[in-house]
């Protein structure tokens, strides 16, 4: 895929931009980097802090039309497990995921990743990483979330921006191109397999936060064909899953 990246220093959200210039008929590949945003939006309808020279903030839109609609789940993991690999590498900060996509870096939450889709089969998929913010600047953890880290927070050898997004680009690319030639089958295509290697979910005992308010406690035991985590027996498709072991800050695994 060929990447356009436009960088502008202030926007209200770059998945806005990204899902309105989708619907102006934008090719795939389109990246919206913003140096701050004003409205940015997170998981849930929340919203995410993106305070001027404090991370990275970009969307990036996909047109995946081979890939089935019920398969669409799990792009943003795939993008969290690019994402996970791209900070180790370039950073040197060990990281995990906490299901379905958040970034751990020491049991904290360092990124986020958001996919909203258009209805007419283009993708904003949205990434917000915290790499140069400091205590000041961390936004106050939701009831249920961990706390707020960032990658010079977390002692990373190189918080270069511009590092970050081309080898995050890079990852993404080769993977997305992997998951669709598979038709975006997860268990085919390896992606599965990648995913559960580095969860930091899977193996603990959670409390899923269902929409609605209802709650699922239990041991999480893997994330299915779909993408939705296990607990206990039960396929959890969307919501706010608490780590409730002490555990949670184990070093990640160093599988690929």
């Amino acid at each position: 895929m060929k990447f356009l990246v436009r960088e502008v220093r202030e926007t209200g959200s770059t998945n806005a931009d990204v899902l309105a210039a989708a619907q102006a008929g934008e090719p795939e590949g389109l990246v919206v980097s913003a140096g701050t945003q004003t409205a940015g939006r997170g998981r849930l309808g929340r919203t995410w802090q993106s305070p001027p020279g404090g991370g990275l903030w970009f969307s990036v839109l996909l047109r995946p039309a081979d890939v089935p609609p019920a398969r669409l789940g799990w792009l943003p993991l795939l993008a969290g497990v690019a994402l996970a690999h791209t900070v180790r590498e370039v950073a040197g900060v060990p990281t995990e995921l906490k299901w379905p996509n958040d970034l751990l870096v020491g049991g904290k939450k360092c990124a986020g990743i958001l996919a909203e889709a258009t209805g007419t089969g283009a993708i904003a998929l949205g990434i917000g990483l915290n790499t140069r913010l400091t205590e000041e600047q961390l936004p106050p953890p939701p009831p249920s979330g961990l706390p707020p880290t960032s990658l010079t927070l977390s002692g990373g050898s190189t918080v270069d921006n511009n590092a970050l997004l081309h080898g995050l680009l890079d990852r993404l690319d080769d993977a997305y191109a992997v998951w669709r030639a598979a038709g975006g089958d997860a268990e085919a295509c390896g992606l599965r397999s990648a995913y559960q290697q580095i969860c930091a979910t899977i193996g603990l005992d959670v409390r899923a936060i269902l929409p609605g308010g209802a709650e699922v406690r239990g041991r999480a035991t893997t994330v299915d064909s779909e993408g939705r985590l296990v607990v206990a027996g039960q396929a959890v498709a969307a919501g706010d899953i608490v780590h409730l072991r002490a555990d949670t800050q184990a070093m990640p695994r160093t599988g690929r």
